[in-house]
């Protein structure tokens, strides 16, 4: 059975992420292998509202399941994003990050001092590329990005 993981405030920014539970069922129907450490990493990324890198992922399993590596991490998030469950942003921080927030359309905010990401849900209506400025392009979306310091850095820096 496949459950939905709901808060009321809507933890992703306003999208649903799909539980542990859930996640292990839709790999199985994919064909794909459930172990123990996948299993570890669906945990890890329930609630992470931080859009980790895979880097981060790691760190946060091994306290858990020390003998998880890396490239199973890297693995199951790339089989994550594949299925539509997260998706893999390169938001400039020098680590592809990962966003659970995929039912939501919504856009992100960058820390320039420490990298935290965080989503930013706005709607630009009127944004498009001027025309002539993507010569063979049909513009299908588009994503903004915002820099600046998070709290903590402005903290720092005074």
């Amino acid at each position: 059975m496949t459950t939905i993981v709901k808060t009321g405030e809507g933890r992703y920014g306003g999208g649903d992420m799909q539980s542990p539970d859930a996640l292990t069922d839709l790999f199985r129907a994919n064909g794909r292998k459930i172990t123990a450490q996948r299993q570890c990493i669906f945990r890890a990324l329930e609630g992470d509202v931080t859009h980790p890198s895979a880097e981060k992922v790691y760190e946060k399993v091994r306290t858990q399941m020390p003998n998880v590596s890396l490239k199973t991490v890297y693995q199951t998030l790339h089989d994550l994003s594949e299925l539509g469950q997260i998706t893999a942003l390169d938001l400039g921080t020098g680590a592809a990050r990962f966003d659970p927030n995929i039912e939501a359309a919504h856009h992100h905010v960058v820390c320039r001092g420490c990298g935290k990401v965080r989503d930013v849900d706005a709607e630009f209506p009127n944004l498009q590329v001027p025309s002539g400025a993507a010569p063979g392009f049909s513009v299908l979306s588009a994503e903004v990005v915002f820099r600046g310091l998070c709290d903590e850095c402005q903290r720092d820096r005074q």
